[in-house]
């Protein structure tokens, strides 16, 4: 019952996510605000995911997935440049979380898990990652909005007086 009520909540915050990041462009990964950028955030974001399904699930990380965002954007020399990378990596931390997810016991939702980041239960853990992927979209959107060459051209038109001919 509960994984029934999550995912329905899951799938429709996810869902926007991924649907905004599936229109960026290659170029739009290397936007950001210092060292954070759009494409570091993705990869952040599927990390995360990764990370919750093993310390609230019990979902082994799986081999081929390195951790590289643990230590903040400025401790990651790695650039993020290709948006089918990005795509692919997010399908595959949702499918690894919903596994998880799916597979919890029902009565293993309320049991309080410890781990690196405190103890919470699973359904905590489900609403901090929907909390963390909301932030990050709304980032991301910010820096669209105000680092896009073509967002900035647009505004500055729509801002520009007027003229009669």
């Amino acid at each position: 019952m509960t994984y029934d009520t999550v995912s329905v909540i899951w799938d429709t915050i996810q869902e926007r996510f991924y649907n905004m990041i599936q229109e960026l462009t290659d170029d739009e990964l290397s936007y950001g605000v210092g060292s954070a950028t759009i494409g570091y955030m993705i990869r952040h974001n599927a990390e995360v995911e990764y990370l919750f399904a093993e310390w609230y699930f019990g979902q082994e990380l799986p081999a081929d997935v390195e951790i590289r965002t643990s230590r903040g954007p400025s401790g990651d020399p790695n650039r993020y440049t290709s948006i089918l990378d990005m795509l692919e990596l997010i399908q595959h931390s949702q499918h690894h979380i919903r596994q998880a997810m799916c597979a919890l016991a029902e009565q293993e939702w309320h049991v309080p898990v410890k781990s690196p980041m405190g103890t919470i239960t699973p359904l905590q853990a489900v609403g901090r990652l929907l909390y963390h992927t909301s932030l990050h979209a709304g980032q991301i959107a910010f820096i669209l909005k105000h680092t896009n060459p073509a967002s900035i051209s647009a505004k500055q038109q729509r801002s520009a007086p007027a003229t009669l001919h």
